[in-house]
């Protein structure tokens, strides 16, 4: 019996996850890139302020932060209007392709959270 307990705490420490799926993770589970994605998910190509005032809890010294980190993982580029002071952000192909994680994401909130323990 304790031969068996030990195999099987051996083979829960070589217990590995995708290094595809923690990369995933990582983008999308830190803070406000799922919001910023979603924003440009709903409503296409965004200036700063747009995204700001979608996104009122994150400071903009984050949200530019995060910005470049989603536009440094090729997710959403920062397109320069020419001759034009106006800047906006878009997702590119590979953000794009979030929109059905996004939307399972929805239906998951949906099926399992209630709205209070949204409050």
């Amino acid at each position: 019996m304790a031969e068996s307990l030990t195999t099987t705490t051996s083979e829960c420490d070589k217990l590995t996850l995708c290094p595809k799926f923690t990369k995933t993770f990582a983008i999308l589970g830190k803070k406000w890139n799922g919001m910023i994605l979603e924003v440009l998910l709903n409503h296409g190509p965004s200036r700063f302020k747009d995204i700001a005032g979608a996104i009122t809890k994150c400071s903009d010294r984050v949200l530019v932060e995060r910005l470049k980190e989603l536009e440094g993982e090729g997710l959403v580029d920062r397109v320069t209007h020419t001759n034009s002071a106006l800047i906006e952000y878009t997702l590119t192909g590979k953000g794009a392709a979030l929109g059905p994680v996004m939307a399972a994401a929805h239906t998951w909130g949906d099926d399992w959270l209630s709205d209070a323990e949204c409050e």
